[in-house]
């Protein structure tokens, strides 16, 4: 059984970060649907120019179109062995889609970490949000500077601040988040998967935690998954 963590907290909240950290320390692959959409974009297929209008104005991909993307992206060889989801599921209905999907192959969802963040402290950081042309890394000018300024560490790129890391697409972003996401932690918590994790403590104490958690659950869903196989026996 594969290795399924979903990454839940707002925008700013650090989420894309720890998921790659941890997708590198579990050798498993970081599936953001944040990625997705900006390859279509950049692609400009008809799927990305729809996606393009819903970025631009600080709201969420339909359900059916994100749905289908993050399907695709798993039925893809290196996500076999498990997947570190950023950005999916936003909604309920997606958390029950990503179970369907899941249980398709036989597999379930091991463990959902909260990076809890203030409103605050999501504002403070993504208002200083800035973003390579060429590769799309991303930079913040308080907590990850360039070591020049406007250029890119990676690939010598400049450096701009996108449409929708605007002032107004922020607060619509967080105003989203908290009328169509955050419902996710009860129904997560509910389910007995919700693990809450501070995300405004240092970078490398946030991914401590979260790989500790993240093992953990890993550790018992094969415990659990033995004890199904020792009662059929």
């Amino acid at each position: 059984m594969g290795l399924f963590v979903v990454l839940l907290g707002g925008p700013g909240a650090g989420k894309g970060t720890q998921a790659d950290l941890l997708g590198k320390a579990l050798q498993l692959p970081h599936v953001s649907s944040g990625d997705l959409f900006r390859a279509a974009l950049k692609a400009d297929t008809e799927l990305g120019r729809e996606v393009k209008g819903y970025l631009a104005r600080g709201e969420l991909v339909p359900d059916a179109l994100t749905i289908a993307m993050v399907a695709q992206r798993l039925d893809q060889a290196d996500c076999q062995r498990g997947a570190v989801l950023d950005g999916f599921p936003r909604t309920i209905d997606q958390a029950e889609a990503l179970d369907g999907v899941l249980a398709a192959r036989g597999e379930q969802v091991t463990v959902v970490a909260f990076v809890n963040v203030g409103e605050d402290v999501l504002l403070a950081r993504l208002s200083g949000r800035w973003t390579c042309r060429i590769c799309q890394a991303v930079y913040h000018l308080l907590y990850k500077p360039p070591r020049e300024a406007g250029k890119c560490d990676v690939c010598g790129g400049e450096l701009y601040q996108r449409a929708d890391d605007s002032p107004e697409t922020h607060k619509r972003r967080i105003e989203v988040y908290l009328e169509q996401t955050a419902p996710l932690v009860q129904f997560y918590r509910e389910r007995h998967l919700l693990v809450d994790i501070d995300g405004e403590a240092r970078i490398e104490d946030v991914q401590a935690r979260l790989l500790a958690v993240v093992q953990r659950a890993g550790r018992q869903q094969r415990l659990d998954r033995d004890k199904c196989r020792t009662c059929v026996d």
